[in-house]
């Protein structure tokens, strides 16, 4: 059975981007425009991991993080970040959240499978 991701950002190019790249290497791709619609999405549709922005309208990233592991079905799903984002600081916050993963755009689709493959086991 495919593994389902849900990709989260405000941005419609980088969804595009990142939901191309993983149905190309066979994974199924629920998309969200900010972290509020991810946690509709969530509940609705179960998925296997989430890769998200950090910053988005309405909810951003490292607050998704934090609600997604605040709720116990969610507890251990992986979830990567994927900014612009590169400093210490900001990546120590994700992590404090709860974050398994940070992967700085622009990306590289073989940087982004990678990771993917690692964080799903």
């Amino acid at each position: 059975m495919k593994k389902k991701i849900l990709c989260v950002d405000d941005s419609a190019s980088v969804r595009q981007m990142v939901t191309f790249t993983l149905e190309a290497a066979g994974y199924d791709v629920v998309s969200a425009v900010d972290g509020r619609d991810a946690l509709v999405r969530l509940k609705a549709v179960p998925v296997d991991l989430i890769v998200t922005d950090l910053n988005m309208p309405n909810l951003d990233g490292i607050e998704l993080v934090r609600q997604v592991r605040a709720m116990p079905a969610f507890k251990f799903l992986p979830i990567v970040l994927l900014t612009t984002e590169s400093e210490e600081t900001r990546k120590q916050e994700g992590r404090a959240a709860g974050a398994t993963g940070w992967i700085v755009k622009p990306f590289k689709q073989d940087q982004l499978l990678a990771v993917i493959k690692r964080v799903l086991g």
